[in-house]
């Protein structure tokens, strides 16, 4: 099956099976690897991307489902005012311990200041809930978060090398 795709803005036109995974034509069939596997049940969220601007499972998103429709993945998050906060507070707070899960952390993120432009503690940790962090940078996570829209971040991050504040 013939599938048009438009991706971080740009036309693509893949062949597949209607059911293979969004995510494994992104990866396999664009070489678009920002986009990880992580447990392949649409659990831990380290797939998410976004589907016409809705945060969407792409190990669980048949690419008959993503058809004609707008995907945006890490790789053009940043194209976008909000995700180009998101990722500037992400780099800004040093999130990412091993990094693995922070694409779809990211894209969780960005869908929620695009809905809430000022979440509170709650409304982050609620949105975000979806996403497992296997190295726990949650408390960096929601700081970035509130960084991103504006707000000053809860919770005291430091400089490991010097112990400096930096949040």
């Amino acid at each position: 099956m013939s599938v048009s795709l438009t991706v971080n803005g740009r036309k693509r036109v893949v062949d597949s099976d209607a059911d293979k995974p969004l995510l494994w034509v992104l990866r396999e069939d664009l070489d678009m690897p920002g986009t990880k596997f992580g447990c392949g049940a649409g659990l831990c969220g380290a797939c998410t991307v976004h589907l016409d601007g809705e945060a969407v499972r792409s190990c669980q998103t048949p690419i008959s489902d993503a058809a004609g429709k707008a995907i945006t993945t890490i790789e053009g998050v940043a194209a976008s005012a909000i995700g180009k906060r998101v990722t500037d507070a992400w780099v800004a707070l040093d999130v990412p311990q091993c990094g693995y899960c922070q694409a779809g952390q990211i894209m969780s993120a960005t869908a929620l200041l695009k809905q809430n432009a000022k979440p509170s503690a709650e409304d982050i940790d609620g949105w975000m809930s979806g996403n497992i962090c296997r190295c726990s940078t949650y408390l960096r996570i929601r700081a970035a978060i509130r960084q991103a829209a504006g707000l000053p971040a809860e919770v005291a991050l430091f400089d490991a090398a010097d112990g400096e504040q930096v949040a």
